[in-house]
């Protein structure tokens, strides 16, 4: 970044990827995962996702192109915020690739339920009722590898929250929006293995509340270039 358009142009590619983000992960657990699901019903949710297969397919590539997004995001909010404070913004980075990361690796067992249920000899010697059963339970294993990556995410928010908070380029009140985005995605990530009753879409509205303006803040605002190059004057110093 060498000139006073460079942090605003890099604030807009962090917006933009973000969005799709936000719009594929969503789309990935509310619209297929959440609608094909059904609670305590191996049968019935095989039957689903064999009756919307090209949806449920849809689904796996709708959360895989947020995870490639990630890896950029990682190289943008590093080059956006170290002049803020190199370790804190290495953590936050360091926190969103092993997330993504573990997200990546369960990823593979939302495609487990098609390989298991999917007629051929391979499989033709086990009951249908016990395929049924593990690809019901590949389903429940996701959810929990999910719950690990946003851990991590979590403790990314919270990290980005404190960078943004101290920056000085943009508003104070989206490090704070962030920051309990962080809490509330880690929060719930421990409610989800200790107990398990206590977790709520309701814990996750505030995710979507600060992530999403944060997103919007930089799509269509940025960062205030003058203040960012001052800090990097600083940091250089």
């Amino acid at each position: 970044m060498t000139n006073s358009s460079s942090p605003r142009r890099w604030a807009r590619g962090i917006g933009l990827l973000y969005l799709i983000v936000i719009i594929g992960g969503g789309f990935a657990e509310a619209f297929v995962r959440q609608k094909l699901l059904v609670p305590g019903d191996a049968a019935a949710t095989a039957a689903n996702i064999l009756a919307n297969e090209e949806l449920y397919r849809i689904g796996f590539v709708a959360d895989l192109v947020p995870l490639l997004c990630n890896v950029a995001l990682a190289i943008l909010f590093y080059g956006l915020f170290k002049v803020v404070n190199k370790p804190v913004a290495a953590l936050a980075i360091l926190f969103s690739l092993i997330g993504t990361a573990v997200q990546g690796a369960v990823l593979l067992l939302h495609l487990m339920p098609l390989m298991l249920l999917a007629p051929g000899p391979a499989l033709s010697a086990i009951p249908v009722e016990q395929l049924q059963a593990l690809a019901y339970l590949s389903f429940r294993l996701q959810a929990n590898g999910y719950n690990i990556a946003l851990a991590f995410f979590g403790c990314f928010g919270l990290c980005l929250g404190w960078l943004i908070f101290t920056a000085g380029f943009m508003p104070r009140i989206l490090g704070v929006l962030m920051g309990i985005a962080g809490f509330c995605y880690f929060t719930n990530a421990m409610l989800g293995f200790l107990a398990p009753s206590f977790t709520s879409m309701l814990l996750l509205m505030p995710c979507l509340l600060g992530e999403g303006s944060l997103t919007l803040w930089l799509l269509f605002a940025g960062v205030d270039a003058a203040k960012w190059e001052a800090r990097a004057a600083l940091a250089h110093a």
